[in-house]
């Protein structure tokens, strides 16, 4: 078993440096769930200026008590992040070295296949301990140029809560003006 190639000698693994790397896909390792952090700074602000949006919506629901409100999520709901895949890569760069980076996100299962050529654009972690992350697979075997998508803070948030903030953040600029000008 000296000559087999199995990706799985830990030994020689190397965390790539280079921003682009270019090699032979040896093998995708199982994934996991990683969460995504949610600074609390920005979420007060977002929920501040969309509960300001609501105001209205509230004095008008009080008046008229039969209008029902939608579901909303709970504060520890929008705290914990979304999740996202992480699937460890294994490859061979150029240089015949076995590197191991980080797939975040979902691509479709017939877009990368052992032994195929790939060319990879890095982008560090913030913790150095982890390998890099691929931000963009050109799959050289294929031609296919690939780009893994992971949930986002705003993503999670979602359009519904992020257009209350916006419509909340204008009420309270024009209450604002409205108070300096008078």
């Amino acid at each position: 078993m000296v000559g087999m190639d199995s990706g799985l000698d830990t030994r020689r693994i190397v965390h790539p440096t280079d921003r682009i790397v270019t090699g032979r896909l040896i093998r995708l390792l199982d994934g996991y769930t990683r969460e995504v952090r949610i600074g609390q700074p920005v979420l007060v602000a977002v929920l501040a200026a969309a509960a300001f949006a609501r105001l209205p919506a509230l004095l008008l629901r009080s008046l008229f008590s039969a209008v029902g409100g939608g579901t909303r999520r709970r504060w520890k709901e929008l705290k914990q992040g979304p999740e996202y895949l992480v699937t460890p890569v294994r490859l061979r760069n150029t240089a015949g070295q076995l590197c191991e980076v980080e797939l975040h996100g979902h691509l479709p299962q017939s877009a990368l296949h052992p032994a195929d050529h790939v060319q990879l654009t890095l982008r560090p972690q913030r913790d150095p301990e982890l390998p890099p992350r691929i931000e963009r697979i050109v799959n050289l075997t294929t031609g296919q140029l690939l780009t893994p998508r992971t949930a986002t803070l705003w993503s999670h948030l979602g359009p519904p809560l992020l257009l209350q903030a916006v419509l909340g953040a204008l009420l309270l600029a024009g209450v604002a003006a409205c108070s300096a000008l008078t």
